[in-house]
């Protein structure tokens, strides 16, 4: 066993929701049947998993790293906003932005459609924060064709900064 580091699943917390937040990063998106689906799945069988979040200690606030929707349930249903007290079961982890970011595409690629608009902006955000191609690919489980296509859509010369180009061709 390593040292005594413990899961944050075994430290869940009851979290009144007015004290969560969403993120600004997640691009993943839940069809309309998958949502409603959602939505039956928590008022038949309750809250089975918890919301991941950073807690910001100045604000006093969480902000959602993983179950978005599972947020979004309890803030369109008042059945399960009544049954629940108002509060989402919450873990807590302690990462910096770009580790919480790359979090969020984990637990999303696992079982989501993610929006290209803002998975090309993600990219751009962690080129900028100094993250390389490597890193990226590693933590966000995307292969060199798939990055290469997002910083192609983008346009953007700077995310092509750890690119070694041939020289052009150069006719007679």
């Amino acid at each position: 066993m390593v040292e005594s580091y413990v899961s944050p699943v075994y430290n869940v917390r009851r979290v009144p929701i007015e004290k969560i937040q969403a993120n600004t990063y997640n691009p993943n998106h839940v069809p309309a049947p998958e949502m409603t689906l959602l939505i039956r799945s928590i008022t038949e069988d309750g809250y089975t998993m918890p919301i991941v979040c950073y807690y910001i200690k100045d604000e006093d606030k969480y902000e959602i790293v993983d179950g978005f929707h599972r947020y979004l349930a309890m803030k369109t249903s008042a059945e399960i906003f009544e049954r629940e007290g108002g509060c989402l079961p919450v873990s807590v982890i302690d990462k910096p932005l770009s580790e919480r970011v790359a979090s969020t595409i984990r637990h999303n690629r696992a079982r989501g459609a993610h929006s290209i608009d803002i998975m090309v902006e993600i990219v751009a955000q962690l080129k900028e924060a100094g993250m390389g191609d490597e890193w990226i690919m590693k933590n966000i489980g995307m292969d060199e064709n798939e990055l290469l296509r997002l910083k192609q859509i983008s346009g953007l010369a700077s995310l092509f900064a750890e690119r070694n180009f041939s020289r052009a061709w150069e006719g007679e």
